[in-house]
């Protein structure tokens, strides 16, 4: 079986967003459009407490964008987003989740951030996610969503890891761009290097 895996198509990380990836709303048509040739869909929501330690607000005389070591290991602080309930946390408007059979919630610990749909920054407390596709039967996955080079990235190398058949759909994604790292999560650089089982279907 396939599933289509949306990660984190929320408001905040919209244009005009707290978190705003340049045409972010660009991936709403196309997931919708891929949505049917899928066996299963499955939405990820960045789920955060106020107060959360990744916020540079958090850490006095810091500012977004920058990076510290956190107990878990290098952290980017970010501007506060996708906080629980509010509408920055929302899914997109025009994003059709009424074919979501599952919403993984991450990121609602406050003490430390998630960006995989798999795990935690820590790279060991798990979501839940693994669980649910192997129950299921669920072999392939194609990524698609926001940011390519963050959230989809970790999404998709993790997955490979656990031994899952992985694409990422890049026209239906769109990248941060933090100091090279869209082009370290193309080239495999990111979370330690290529994978077995992990393609990228490249923008036109």
């Amino acid at each position: 079986m396939h599933a289509l895996i949306v990660v984190d198509v929320q408001n905040d990380f919209c244009p005009g967003g707290a978190l705003g990836v340049a045409e972010g709303d660009a991936v709403v048509a196309p997931i919708n459009a891929m949505m049917g040739a899928f066996d299963a869909v499955i939405l990820t929501q960045d789920w955060h407490p106020a107060g959360h330690s990744s916020f540079a607000s958090e850490h006095p005389g810091r500012a977004p964008m920058e990076t510290v070591e956190m107990p878990y290991g290098p952290q980017v602080l970010w501007p506060d987003h996708c906080v629980q309930g509010s509408p920055g946390a929302a899914f997109h408007a025009d994003l059709d989740t009424t074919r979501a059979e599952l919403i993984i919630r991450k990121g609602f610990r406050p003490g430390i951030d998630s960006y995989s749909a798999f795990f935690e920054n820590d790279h060991e407390t798990p979501t839940g996610l693994e669980g649910y596709l192997r129950s299921r039967g669920i072999g392939r996955l194609t990524m698609v969503g926001l940011a390519t080079d963050f959230c989809v990235n970790f999404s998709a190398v993790d997955a490979a890891k656990l031994g899952f058949d992985v694409t990422v759909h890049e026209a239906a994604c769109r990248g941060i761009d933090l100091d090279g790292s869209l082009a370290a999560a193309r080239g495999g650089d990111a979370r330690g290097g290529g994978h077995a089982g992990l393609s990228l279907l490249r923008l036109p």
